[in-house]
């Protein structure tokens, strides 16, 4: 059970309340000032801070900030007597989970301190999903984590956007896996892998005859995940058609099956996830603005890796450790020289890239320390290179072979000539020289 601290400078009012909520079965532990309650909170944890404001001579905000410093995660009630709108914001400002007036009816208040206490579970349980699924080391996945707590336990409609291989489907999952409808079905539909004249026979069901092979009446995946959530990936592969039928779930909370002239009630809550700009996809009409209006009530943008680089040590530890122990090997090593080269490679793949090339790497590789070398010819050209070795099957001269490793080397450290040269063997004076020699111009190799 929960453990409280009260905080209150009137007597009868703390008793009152420490009553009410020993009665439905809470620890909780009275303070009569804010200094009391400072004092308390240093010596040991509470799920929960419930605190009067006008109190002499630290009040109830003072108690707020001091508890949101002490612990973070311990969630805080602020009552009062005197409440203005002011105050009610800056309370929420300051990271209070509710601002309640008094007098207020018991059932409210203790409706309140429930979902408190369940909002601190809810908070505990996403961390600990991400923490086994999501490396979280920068700031931008810290602040996606916290907008996952937040959200999970709504029912809201949310737009996760973000590159290929950005690890959107994992939030869609921890949303699902921290919601109220955990119990129930997450159905995941790729938008971009179902053919037109299928999509919306698959999303919505369809009743036999309304089409060739039609044999008999199927439901759809809105109804297979009825109660559930539905993850509907890459949403801007939607063809207009079909957005008008989703459109109609959003607004109306009604499918209608392909062939079918009644319409069917589904409750679903619906986490969309695309690597389209559809802003740019409306200005092109290929993308409804309704639509995007409908699907963008909370938006949770999430960085290419190349963004957020701090990630990258964390996630080679972690997928080596992964692999290595399911290929039943040692966990090797990785050289610094090989660290730099996949800190400073651009990974276009993102996260899916760079788990595929460890997964790679350590299948192959019965070394201890794995190099530059291991992950060099793992890495995958880009465009430019293969443009350059166009001509592999040619002869080439020493000189040409040189140019061309030179800026293989140079491509896949992003312009980074310090650890090009350490994989060149040579120093940065040298490949300098020969940068010049070959004429090969750096800023036209990051165009």
């Amino acid at each position: 059970m929960a453990d409280i601290l009260l905080v209150e400078d009137q007597e009868n009012p703390r008793k009152a309340i420490s009553r009410l909520l020993k009665n439905k079965g809470y620890i909780v532990e009275e303070a009569q000032d804010g200094q009391k309650a400072l004092d308390i909170l240093r010596s040991r944890f509470f799920d929960l801070v419930i605190t009067d404001v006008k109190m002499e001579p630290i009040d109830g905000m003072q108690v707020l900030k001091e508890t949101r410093k002490i612990w973070l995660d311990t969630e805080v009630i602020v009552i009062t007597a005197y409440g203005t709108i002011e105050s009610a914001v800056e309370a929420t400002k300051l990271g209070a989970f509710n601002y309640i007036q008094k007098p207020f009816n018991n059932e409210e208040f203790l409706s309140v301190v429930y979902n408190a206490l369940e909002n601190k579970t809810t908070r505990e349980k996403t961390e600990h999903f991400l923490q086994e699924n999501i490396i979280i080391n920068s700031k931008q996945m810290k602040r996606i984590f916290d907008q996952v707590s937040q959200v999970a336990r709504t029912d809201s409609t949310i737009l996760i956007t973000g590159e290929s291989g950005t690890g959107k489907e994992l939030i869609a999952k921890a949303i699902h896996a921290n919601s109220l409808r955990s119990n129930k079905s997450l159905i995941t539909v790729n938008c971009s892998s179902l053919p037109e004249n299928l999509l919306e026979s698959e999303l919505f069901g369809h009743v036999r005859g309304a089409f060739t092979g039609a044999i008999k009446d199927k439901k759809g995946l809105f109804q297979e995940a009825n109660k559930g959530t539905i993850f509907l990936d890459e949403i801007g592969e939607i063809p207009l058609q079909t957005q008008v039928k989703l459109l109609r779930v959003l607004q109306e909370g009604e499918i209608r099956r392909v062939g079918d002239n009644i319409s069917i009630h589904v409750d679903v809550r619906i986490i969309a996830a695309t690597n389209r700009n559809l802003e740019e996809e409306i200005e092109k009409r290929n993308f409804r603005e309704d639509l995007y209006y409908r699907l963008n009530v909370i938006p949770i943008h999430i960085p290419a890796l190349r963004l957020r680089r701090d990630e990258i040590i964390p996630l080679v530890d972690h997928f080596l450790e992964k692999y290595s122990k399911k290929l039943n090997k040692d966990i090797p090593s990785i050289s610094p020289q090989a660290m730099s080269l996949l800190k400073n490679y651009h990974w276009p793949g993102n996260v899916r890239e760079l788990e595929n090339i460890i997964e790679r790497v350590v299948t192959l590789t019965n070394k201890n320390i794995l190099g530059t070398k291991d992950f060099l010819f793992n890495l995958p050209n880009s465009h430019k290179n293969m443009m350059r070795r166009r001509k592999k099957d040619q002869d080439l001269t020493l000189a040409e072979a040189e140019r061309i490793h030179i800026l293989e080397c140079l491509d896949r450290c992003s312009g980074n000539q310090k650890l090009s040269a350490q994989m060149l063997g040579i120093s940065t004076t040298t490949l300098w020289r020969k940068l010049k020699g070959y004429k090969i111009n750096l800023e036209e190799m990051k165009q």
